[in-house]
């Protein structure tokens, strides 16, 4: 059932990371998507992943949590099949909403009936694996990606995804138990309500790289969504049985983990889109060496699990989050150094983020998961796949928009037209580079922009890392005084 669990967990995080992989062979290919629509190609998955994964799992905390998982598991292969066969982009994106919606009901399900499933004493160590589940399913994405685009089409990433969830599905069918069901009410008013302001939220976060950080389209959208946050906390704290009640981010351990896990895959997902192509365009990798190239980052995630538990409880939480997220800081400061020369030996001995991502992801979780009744378990795990899915997000936006500015300031005079408007994308560049000088320009300038994007947000997570770390620390302090009381 473990296995299970953390394999259709693996599957849908993969998804994310995998189709950074196939940009140059979209780009290229018979749907010809603009670079908005290629945005979009590339989110649409995580927005409508990240929008409905805690209305997901009280879905399933209400009825039947197996139930949800199954269905989540047969929508993902129909909107992969969809994505697969899709004949334009309008087609395209329909394939990745369906299968965006098909992720949440996974996610959020998935841990929780892990936790009714799993006796007390064993929890703890079973939370750690599903865990290092998520942050392995990053690396998954980009090393199975690699295998599957090297086929020359983009297609077939979708298509081999198709068997794999139906073959999950029946698994989950056949062994996970039924969990007890939580008689609350779905409430709509305040699902409706945090939906739309999630939307609007990542929307924002999405468009900013493209459309610019003060567009209408991107102020509006931040407008929009902090108004109907607004409104969600004043009915939330009004019904008798919310959604997700506000009052529960008083709770400083939820706060922590959060935080935690928007920072933690805010700089994960940030490198995996940067890396995908730094390798591919800077140093000639194939796809599928490129997501070969990854896997000492695999090595702790997958052995992580067996000792972490342990040293966070020798430790405590607050040491293993600090060490957590100086091995992640640290290792991107020194990717960020790595050039088209730098030998593979070289790039791999700075993959020790593996061991902070090993470290820092199952005490987050379990940190979210144990500050809620065990009945809201679906809820508790959409809330930490919200966290997850927002920092994926902004990320890529954050090191998008960076990434951009860099290249574009480092292209030569010669590439830019009579208004001063210079190629955005390595693609569009190479494709305007009538010499070999011009070509090596173009790279030369991608890998400027590369190195800059990866230092700010090595620079960001390690700033942010520090105030997780002190939110932990408070966290723990708070608990043990209180009790300190009850005794």
């Amino acid at each position: 059932m473990l296995a299970t669990l953390c394999a259709v967990t693996v599957l849908v995080i993969a998804f994310v990371a995998a189709i950074n992989l196939a940009v140059p062979l979209l780009t290229s290919g018979s749907l010809h998507p603009s670079s908005t629509q290629l945005l979009w190609i590339v989110d649409s998955y995580v927005t409508v992943f990240a929008c409905l994964v805690i209305p997901c799992g009280a879905l399933g905390d209400r009825f039947e949590r197996k139930g949800v998982l199954t269905i989540g598991l047969i929508l993902f292969a129909a909107g992969a099949a969809v994505s697969a066969s899709s004949p334009t982009v309008a087609v395209m994106l329909i394939g990745r909403c369906v299968t965006g919606v098909g992720a949440a009901c996974v996610l959020s399900n998935s841990l929780a009936i892990l936790m009714h499933a799993t006796p007390p004493q064993k929890r703890p160590r079973a939370i750690a694996i599903w865990a290092s589940s998520t942050g392995f399913g990053g690396v998954a994405g980009n090393v199975g990606g690699g295998a599957l685009l090297q086929a020359g089409s983009w297609r077939w990433l979708f298509v081999a995804v198709v068997p794999i969830a139906l073959a999950g599905a029946a698994a989950v069918a056949y062994l996970a138990p039924r969990t007890p069901r939580n008689h609350r009410g779905l409430d709509p008013v305040g699902t409706v309500l945090l939906t739309a302001a999630t939307f609007g939220l990542l929307v924002g976060v999405i468009e900013g790289p493209e459309s610019g950080w003060g567009s209408i389209t991107v102020i509006s959208a931040f407008v929009a969504s902090a108004a109907l946050y607004a409104a969600w906390i004043i009915v939330e704290l009004r019904v008798e049985q919310p959604l997700l009640d506000p009052r529960l981010f008083r709770l400083p351990l939820l706060r922590a983990g959060c935080l935690g896990m928007t920072v933690a895959f805010f700089g994960l997902f940030a490198l995996f889109y940067v890396n995908a192509s730094f390798l591919q365009y800077a140093k000639g990798f194939s796809v599928l060496t490129t997501g070969l190239a990854v896997i000492p980052l695999t090595i702790p995630l997958l052995f992580g699990a067996r000792f972490v538990p342990l040293i966070s409880a020798r430790l405590g939480s607050t040491i293993t989050v600090a060490a957590a997220f100086a091995f992640i800081g640290v290792g991107m400061f020194g990717l960020s150094t790595s050039t088209a020369h730098t030998p593979y030996i070289a790039y791999a001995l700075w993959l020790v983020i593996g061991i902070g991502a090993a470290a820092a992801l199952p005490v987050l979780t379990h940190d979210i998961a144990d500050s809620l009744p065990l009945e809201q378990a679906g809820v508790g795990s959409g809330l930490q796949a919200t966290a997850r899915e927002f920092g994926s997000a902004l990320g890529v936006a954050v090191i998008g928009t960076i990434l951009t500015s860099r290249f574009i300031s480092a292209l030569p005079e010669s590439m830019r037209d009579g208004d001063g408007a210079a190629p955005r994308t390595v693609a569009d560049g190479l494709e305007m580079a009538d010499t070999p000088l011009a070509h090596d320009a173009v790279l030369s300038a991608f890998t400027t922009g590369a190195d800059s994007a990866v230092r700010v947000i090595a620079i960001i997570t390690l700033i942010a890392g520090c105030l997780v770390t002190a939110q932990s620390a408070w966290s723990n302090r708070t608990r043990t005084k209180e009790t300190e009381q009850v005794h």
